[in-house]
């Protein structure tokens, strides 16, 4: 019941933090941010889980405090998962404090030795985490060439979402780090291609008598799936990783997991999606290119909002956008963990391998 109880609790945070907006909480919000807390919480659940019950090496590998004899796996898993939470989402502690009332934990020494182990835990995985999405530029600078998105990285007046995009970043599980072959540029037959794919699927329905007859045109069910996968960090809603570890809970209640293959399922696919999105943003910002819209409106003046055909699209390009890295992730770790798996190995900070 522990690990499922907390895990309901980090994604109702992931949901508030992204309907209040609060600023001390900003590092948590948006793909990366929500996936980075996600997997810092979940992985701090199975050490603490782990150190206790045994059965898996624990994330931290040699940096583990040392677990108590006769220990409480729900008491540790408690106190690993307040404490995370309560770090990243410090505008909702008091939520945490009712919701750790509501675990029902049992009093006594053992509980408390156990609650204070997960906690100490908790302080090593957030002391060893990759950094934090909303840090410094590290050196992005504009790029004048067609291509480069208007306001993007580097670009005056520009947000950044360093270090995520920092070839030296380090994931949380990645031993090996692959690279995407570069989009087409503008110009090629590929981009121009492409060019028409996107204002055709595109465009706003009430301007689809616009377009050419060439130009393919978005049917119904792509109106609905585009419209199911248009949300990120909406209000009362949060985001991908929120909905993907939904879907996982219903898998997990379907096989009848027990506690410990819980632990190892939800640290496996939190992981993977954090580590997913930290890669996705190292090859967008590699690679440099502008956003669907960006490119439409860019291509021909005519096309951008003030002109006839300014159009609502996708802002992220889909072979690297954030729901699919995610959603990738999460299927790759879906299927319930055996008894034993290779741990899962921090990475350092450092260059990364080809």
């Amino acid at each position: 019941m522990e690990k499922a109880h907390w895990n309901e609790v980090a994604l109702e945070a992931d949901r508030v933090t992204h309907t209040t907006g609060d600023p001390t909480e900003a590092g948590t919000r948006g793909p990366l941010g929500s996936s980075r807390a996600l997997a810092i919480t979940h992985l701090a659940m199975h050490d603490a889980f782990f150190g206790i019950a045994g059965g898996q090496e624990p994330y931290l590998g040699s940096r583990p405090p040392m677990p108590p004899t006769g220990g409480d796996v729900a008491a540790a898993v408690a106190g690993a998962a307040r404490a995370t939470l309560s770090a990243l989402y410090p505008a909702q502690r008091d939520h945490f404090a009712a919701r750790h009332l509501a675990a029902g934990l049992v009093d006594g020494k053992h509980a408390a030795e156990s609650h204070d182990y997960g906690r100490r835990v908790a302080g090593e995985l957030l002391a060893l985490a990759p950094g934090r999405p909303w840090s410094r530029r590290r050196g992005l600078r504009a790029l004048a060439r067609p291509g480069t998105p208007p306001g993007g990285p580097g670009q005056p007046r520009a947000g950044f979402y360093a270090p995520f995009h920092v070839p030296a970043q380090p994931c949380f599980a990645v031993s090996v780090r692959h690279r995407l072959d570069g989009p087409p540029r503008p110009g090629d037959r590929a981009y121009r291609r492409a060019l028409r794919q996107i204002r055709g699927k595109g465009i706003a329905a009430h301007l689809t008598g616009t377009l050419p007859d060439r130009f393919p045109q978005r049917t119904p069910t792509e109106t609905g799936i585009g419209l199911f996968w248009a949300y990120d960090g909406a209000k009362g809603l949060g985001t991908p990783p929120r909905l993907f570890n939904q879907i996982v809970r219903r898998v997990a209640r379907a096989r009848s997991n027990d506690p410990a293959a819980n632990a190892r399922l939800f640290a496996l696919v939190n992981t993977a999606m954090a580590g997913g999105g930290i890669l996705c943003w190292t090859e967008k910002y590699r690679h440099d290119l502008w956003r669907p819209v960006a490119g439409i409106r860019e291509h021909d003046s005519a096309l951008r909002p003030t002109g006839q055909g300014g159009a609502e699209l996708d802002p992220d390009p889909p072979a690297t956008s954030p729901t699919s890295r995610v959603s990738t992730a999460r299927a790759a770790r879906r299927p319930s963990p055996g008894p034993r798996r290779p741990p899962l190995r921090p990475r350092r900070p450092g260059r990364p391998r080809r």
